[in-house]
Order: structure tokens, then C-alpha cells, then sequence
């Protein structure tokens, strides 16, 4: 199944096409899309009537320099900031985290976005691309950060994404403007980068969102095309049951197998359940790749709709919201207390 791209604030008239399709599960929402919260609601009703009420909405809110929607939204800070904490507190810094994850899932909750594609769970070893995005350089400082991070986006009905399997912060590439390729053994992966998958995967995440990095090591294709990394490690040794994600196919890295067309079907074939088309002009062949999902694809795919959630203004009136909200904004002075 697909996740698309749309191009603007308003839903338009082709696009309402695409989400009538079998093969789309949803939309991903970008800056692009946003003005301020009324139009977010009106676009997300209008998604939901276009392609019916199973209809996903998705968007990047990790805090940071990943933040979609910002003028009406608590601006998150990085999740670098949370580790910055851990190095003098860890016990202050797993607080942070879930109180981080609940206030940006509780907002995007409140504006009946279903999830957010968080946390980044990779180590911050140096990529271009991660950078401050990432909590730490430590896998098993990740590992307790990513635990309390899904806890808290659990707490305000929201599903959790894992990215980007088996980790992409140890290479120095950039996969949306560069192929990336990472010389390390799979022993070496895992006694590192697949720490904190395992530790987000014990505490039920629902999704795992692959990389577009090559691991030649372990196969010659990047991991979201590799039935080598989703089958055999990611299902069979992490035993992972949730949905797993592509990263968009429009990144540089993902021209390795071919046109739009093939590497949604690459995607698939290798054991994607949800490929993403975040590029507007990349849907229409995207979608002459795929067909009407089985029934087991569309059971795990429905495990990413957000629950029941309260409106911006019963938020707002809620203390624990207030008190997470001045917690989490504290991080961005220079000197944090915790």
C-alpha cells in the first residue's frame, strides 16, 4: 500500500482520485500543507471523505529541524537535547522524553493527525542526515530514551514509528541527495545500531520505517528493498509483527533499483507493508505499482490509527499538558536544569 504526497493546503480534485484508490492507505502531510490549525483539521476531513474513514494521516513532528507544523504547535526541541540531559541525569531525560512524545502526539491528536513517523532511533554517530535528530551516540542510552519516548506517544493515543532500520546514523551520506552504503558485519549492527529497535520493539511499537542504506555486508540492496533485513532479521530474529515502512521513494538512495514503479515494487516484494510517495509527481506511477492489499496487510495497517482524543481546548486545560509543555521548552535554554 501506498502513503502519498499532496500538494498543497487544500485537498485538489486529482489528488481526491489517488486517496479513492485501493492501494493508497493514506497521506503524508508536510509543511507545504499547513497554515494553521483550522486548515489542518478541514484538510484532514477532507482526506478522510476522499479516500473514506480508514484513511491515515501522517506527518514528521520529531522536534528539532523535523518539526511540519509549527505556528499553533509547541515547538519541540531536538532529541539531542534529551540526550544532552541523559549524559548528567538519565532518570530526568527518560522523563523528558515521554513528556516530549505526549505533548507532540497529544497536539497532532487534537488535530486528528494519527501519527507521527517517530522517534529517529538511530545512534548520532556523525550522518549528515540524523544529526540532532538523534538522542545519542550511546545504543543503549537510545534504547531506554526510545522505550520512554514510546511510552509517552502510547499515552496520547498515538502509534509509534521506529526509524531508520537497521540504523543510519553510523554512515556519513545523506540518503535524500546520495547513495549511502554502510562496510559494517551484521554482528557489529547488531550489537550496536539494532539495540534500540529491539528495545522500541519490546515496547510495542507499531511500525519500523527501513533506510535507504545499503549494508553490502548483509545484502547488496538497500535495507527498505532487502528481504534479507525485513524478513529474515527484522521479522524472524527481532520478531516484529508490526507494520513495517519504506522511506520515501523519491530520495536519491532509492534510485538503486530503478524508476518510481519499480521501487514501490521492490518495496513490496521485499516485505514492505506501507511505501511512501512523498513527492506529488512521483503518485501517479507509484500507483500503477500497486494492487488491492491482502487482508493480513491491511489488519496491521489499521493498528496505526490514532484513538480517541480531546479537542485543542480541552488540551490547553489540561494542567499536565501545561506543566510538559514548560518542561520541554526549558531544554532550549542554554543551561537545563534537570
Amino acid at each position: 500500500m501506498l502513503m502519498v504526497g499532496i500538494g498543497g493546503p487544500v485537498l485538489a480534485e486529482h489528488e481526491r482520485a489517488w486517496l479513492a484508490a485501493p492501494g493508497v492507505a493514506g497521506v503524508v502531510l508536510f509543511a507545504r500543507n499547513y497554515v494553521d490549525r483550522p486548515q489542518l483539521l478541514a484538510l484532514v476531513e477532507s482526506i478522510r471523505r476522499a479516500g473514506g474513514e480508514h484513511m491515515l494521516v501522517a506527518v514528521d513532528q520529531e522536534g528539532g529541524p523535523v518539526q511540519r507544523f509549527r505556528a499553533g504547535f509547541t515547538r519541540l526541541p531536538a532529541l539531542a537535547r534529551i540526550g544532552a540531559v541523559y549524559d548528567r541525569d538519565p532518570a530526568a531525560a527518560i522523563e523528558l522524553a515521554e513528556e516530549h512524545a505526549w505533548v507532540m502526539a497529544s497536539e497532532l491528536r487534537a488535530c486528528d493527525v494519527d501519527f507521527s513517523l517517530a522517534p529517529v532511533v538511530d545512534l548520532a554517530r556523525g550522518n549528515a542526515a540524523i544529526g540532532e535528530r538523534a538522542f545519542h551516540a550511546d545504543p543503549h542510552a537510545v534504547a531506554e530514551l526510545a522505550q520512554a519516548y514510546v511510552r509517552g506517544m502510547h499515552l496520547a493515543g498515538m502509534a509509534a514509528v521506529l526509524k531508520h532500520f537497521p540504523g543510519h546514523g553510523s554512515v556519513q551520506a545523506d540518503t535524500h541527495k546520495d547513495a549511502a552504503v554502510d562496510l559494517r558485519s551484521l554482528e557489529e549492527i547488531r550489537q550496536q545500531d539494532l539495540v534500540p529497535f529491539a528495545a522500541g520493539i519490546e515496547s510495542r511499537a507499531e511500525a519500523v520505517l527501513m533506510a535507504h542504506v545499503a549494508y553490502p555486508l548483509v545484502d547488496e540492496y538497500p535495507a527498505g528493498f532487502s528481504s534479507a533485513w525485513i524478513g529474515q532479521v527484522l521479522r524472524g530474529e527481532l520478531r516484529f509483527a508490526g507494520v513495517v515502512m519504506s522511506d520515501d521513494i523519491g530520495m536519491a538512495a532509492a534510485a538503486a533499483v530503478g524508476d518510481v514503479a519499480a521501487r514501490v515494487r521492490s518495496h513490496l516484494d521485499a516485505g514492505c507493508d506501507l511505501v511512501l510517495a512523498c513527492a506529488p509527481e512521483t503518485v501517479p506511477e507509484a500507483l500503477t505499482a500497486v494492487a488491492e492489499p491482502d487482508a493480513a496487510v491491511l489488519a496491521r495497517v489499521a493498528w496505526l490509527r490514532g484513538a480517541a482524543a480531546p479537542t485543542w481546548a480541552g488540551l490547553e486545560d489540561n494542567p499536565q499538558y501545561r506543566r510538559f509543555v514548560d518542561r520541554i521548552r526549558a531544554l532550549e535554554l542554554p543551561e537545563h536544569p534537570a
